[in-house]
């Protein structure tokens, strides 16, 4: 173990599904093929011996939220406000961050019956096409740089305060911010907050998102192998963008196959790769919990913060 691990326990698999008693998965195999991301796998017998333990641990901290919030109350004569239990979720591209967001949220729907548990993706936040471009800096999309992380920062605080939150919408489809359209985030009980930039700081400023977060969780796993995640994800796109012209991905359709492959490893080397050992890697021990990955997908360890 390295020192960056030096504040984390070390959890097997195997010691880690027996903190957990339930084995009904809360939800069937044909809900968890809907939510899994293109290229992910992810079973039943995942969701019995990672997740429902995992969800255990976040009511942990939830009652440990409350607690906080209802003493601190005390303390300062005021009366206690209702806020919400925010969760970051971070790791490289292709390392399965959205499945597990999904899968998170709904356990915590059914788990925590009537409560309201939104998602958002950081992706949202990144500036339009437009704005990179202006700025030449559309090949670093993903960067720290290419965030709005001003309008990033004021949503959580918004959330946080429960106020009602408008933000842009993303799509990996057409590759840019879609014009005029908001995804509304209003009062929710839990929010899930996903991306590859979640635990890194306003550029410039001494405020990180991670100030906002209940809990967090960094999936990890070895670069060769998220790589080979991402070139499996590339061409599943590929093969969806066939019969869309107005799919971004369907400009590498036109192509040899096996030039458009070459130029996804390039895009990985020289983009993927280099912002992941750089800004996102660097951030991995802010997390309270850490899901390492091997072949498959599959979890093999968990690190928790002591």
């Amino acid at each position: 173990m390295t020192n960056e691990f030096i504040n984390f326990d070390l959890i097997s698999r195997e010691t880690w599904q027996e903190l957990h008693r339930k084995t009904q998965p809360l939800l069937t195999a044909e809900e968890l093929e809907s939510i899994k991301s293109l290229n992910d796998n992810i079973s039943i017998q995942d969701v019995i011996e990672v997740y429902l333990p995992l969800i255990s641990l976040i009511q942990i901290y939830k009652n440990a939220q409350e607690n906080l919030s209802f003493s601190k109350s005390i303390f300062l004569k005021k009366d206690a406000s209702k806020r919400p239990f925010i969760i970051g979720i971070s790791g490289s591209v292709a390392v399965g961050k959205s499945t597990t967001s999904r899968l998170l949220q709904l356990l915590l729907s059914r788990t925590f019956k009537d409560s309201k548990v939104e998602m958002v993706t950081t992706d949202g936040f990144i500036y339009p096409n437009k704005v990179l471009i202006e700025q030449n800096i559309l090949d670093r999309k993903g960067f720290p740089e290419s965030y709005n992380m001003e309008l990033l920062l004021n949503f959580l605080d918004a959330v946080k305060n429960g106020m009602t939150a408008r933000i842009p919408v993303y799509s990996h489809e057409v590759y840019d911010i879609i014009p005029d359209q908001e995804q509304v985030i209003e009062a929710p009980d839990f929010l899930i907050v996903e991306g590859i930039n979640v635990f890194q700081n306003q550029k410039n400023k001494r405020i990180y998102m991670t100030g906002y977060f209940d809990f967090s969780i960094y999936i990890d796993a070895e670069n060769d192998l998220i790589e080979k995640w991402y070139l499996e994800r590339f061409d599943s796109l590929l093969e969806l963008a066939k019969t869309d012209k107005t799919n971004y991905y369907n400009r590498f359709v036109k192509m040899p196959h096996k030039d458009a492959l070459e130029f996804a490893k390039m895009v990985w080397k020289t983009v993927n790769l280099v912002n992941l050992e750089k800004y996102i890697e660097p951030t991995r021990n802010r997390a309270e919990l850490i899901l390492h990955k091997t072949d498959n997908h599959k979890i093999d360890h968990i690190y928790l913060k002591i």
